[in-house]
């Protein structure tokens, strides 16, 4: 079941304004999806962000360390199936799959539950998040729109990186894979796991491939520019790609309401099961124009934690999925 046209509408008037004058009162989700705009342009059809992306299609199987964990349907060691997009950063549809800028990877995970509801997991290949809030996240991108490279140095983005350490500790956290199937991605907001008991656990997802193979920037560079969206249909047409997914369990003290902190590397990470990608769908680039994944859109088990970027993603997402689907 895909999420309703009444829901897409409700988030894009909740998160961007309703009534005569909303142009002018708009919120931040959608100065956010603006700011982008103005740094990639815009695309009919197309994400403003993670614009360039692949379908694909399979299925999960909770792990009984999960059960224990989450009372969650999603988890109780059925075979769940599972909507995948895997995708290049940036707004734009033809960016070059190893290109400095197609970095960080996203992928975007939707689990078809029996009672035909859905919930989604959106993850990337950052290991924190640039910045801490969505003001900051507007800000980042109006300073890149501010700052071509014709523009006196230090430049308004210069300023603004300067100004905002999280970010460089992020990108030295990205590089190119050599195949969407050999890179790992994790969900960098804080979600809260619940079990049977009521008992609440504070967790990161960290989805594993079977092994992580990066590129050096000039091994990618010289690759196709699509080399990754062919790559994985022809993989699979020789088997299966398998993936783990697993999640890192906060402890006392560790901050659940900014994705740009990690948590030390000594928390305990769980295996939450088995995710298993086997078929390429036909027509991705018309089936991905369907697709919404909202952070925020949970399962009873699975419940947002402080993060204030878990409504702020659901609401930009869904102003970019009424603007590409008029």
């Amino acid at each position: 079941m895909r999420i309703s046209w009444i829901l897409i509408r409700l988030l894009v008037l909740t998160f961007a304004g309703s009534g005569p004058g909303w142009a002018q009162e708009q919120t931040v989700e959608t100065q956010v999806v603006d700011a982008m705009n103005q740094v990639f342009g815009s695309h009919p059809g197309f994400r403003t962000n993670h614009a360039k992306g692949i379908v694909v299609e399979g299925r999960f199987k909770g792990s009984p360390e999960a059960a224990a964990l989450s009372r969650a349907v999603l988890f109780d060691g059925r075979s769940i199936p599972v909507t995948v997009r895997f995708s290049n950063a940036g707004g734009l549809p033809t960016i070059p799959d190893g290109s400095n800028g197609a970095n960080p990877h996203g992928m975007a995970l939707k689990f078809h539950l029996p009672d035909g509801s859905e919930t989604d997991m959106v993850t990337n290949s950052f290991k924190v998040f640039l910045v801490p809030t969505a003001a900051d996240l507007r800000d980042f991108f109006l300073a890149i729109a501010a700052s071509p490279p014709e523009a006196p140095k230090p430049t308004r983005l210069d300023r603004f990186v300067a100004a905002h350490p999280t970010i460089p500790a992020a990108l030295a956290t990205i590089a190119t894979p050599d195949s969407f199937a050999h890179e790992e991605y994790r969900g960098l907001n804080a979600f809260v796991l619940v079990d049977k008991a009521g008992e609440r656990q504070p967790v990161r997802y960290v989805v594993t491939p079977e092994e992580v193979v990066h590129l050096n920037a000039a091994d990618a560079a010289k690759r196709p520019p699509d080399f990754l969206m062919t790559e994985l249909p022809e993989r699979l047409s020789r088997g299966p790609v398998i993936f783990h997914l697993k999640a890192q369990l906060a402890a006392a003290g560790d901050p659940t309401n900014d994705p740009s902190r990690p948590w030390p590397d000594d928390r305990k990470v769980v295996e939450l099961g088995i995710l298993t990608v086997d078929k390429a769908v036909p027509d991705s680039a018309e089936a991905e124009k369907k697709l919404l994944f909202l952070p925020g859109q949970l399962t009873d088990g699975i419940e947002a934690s402080d993060d204030p970027m878990i409504a702020v993603r659901d609401g930009a997402y869904a102003v970019s999925f009424s603007r590409r689907n008029p």
